[in-house]
């Protein structure tokens, strides 16, 4: 039943979802992708809690391309869950792309979990989020993991405009690391062929 070609019904993935057979489980959610049946919403946010991480990474990816029927929903979910739930939850709610999650993102650039600040920080530049620019500037100069700091440089980026430049450069020029540097520049680069 494994078969990479088969594919369940609708109604067959959403019951598979819950199947002891982790093989099975990811078919199910496979076989969801592009779902906008508000019916396989609460199977979905359940299978954010699933064992298997690809599970839940793929219900959270169709979850958040569900768009705006889903963002109320995962708002509540990040404001009361924590560990990788929360983080999934955060992952599918910057997929909605929705405005409405602004200032869950800017509270969430200062979560315990470094994976639910590293996707907080990249949504606030994505939702180009500019009344924001300080609250990144400053996880970009005082976060200790690297990965929410280089999200933060990016997130600058994605902001393109000029004011994300000057926050940069400043950083750039207190830095000493050199990985550090070389993403600054990629981001100054990037702003500035938007604003062209």
């Amino acid at each position: 039943m494994t078969n990479s070609q088969e594919k369940f019904s609708h109604k067959e993935a959403i019951e598979k979802l819950k199947d002891d057979d982790v093989e099975v489980r990811k078919l199910a959610v496979n076989s969801l992708e592009g779902t906008t049946d508000e019916v396989a919403i609460g199977p979905l946010i359940e299978a954010m809690k699933d064992e298997n991480t690809p599970v839940r990474h793929k219900a959270a990816e169709i979850l958040g391309n569900m768009g705006d029927v889903v963002v109320d929903e995962l708002i509540n979910i990040v404001n009361s869950e924590e560990g990788e739930y929360k983080r999934f939850a955060s992952f599918a709610l910057k997929l909605t792309g929705s405005e409405k999650a602004i200032d869950y993102f800017a509270s969430a650039i200062n979560d315990e979990d470094f994976g639910v600040r590293k996707v907080a920080v990249r949504s606030l530049g994505e939702l180009k989020a500019t009344d924001k620019i300080d609250d990144i500037a400053k996880v970009m100069m005082e976060e200790e993991d690297w990965g929410v700091r280089l999200a933060a440089i990016r997130a600058l980026g994605d902001m393109e405009v000029e004011e994300a430049i000057v926050v940069i450069k400043k950083a750039r020029r207190k830095e000493k690391d050199k990985d550090f540097k070389k993403a600054a520049n990629k981001a100054i680069k990037k702003i500035e062929k938007a604003i062209k």
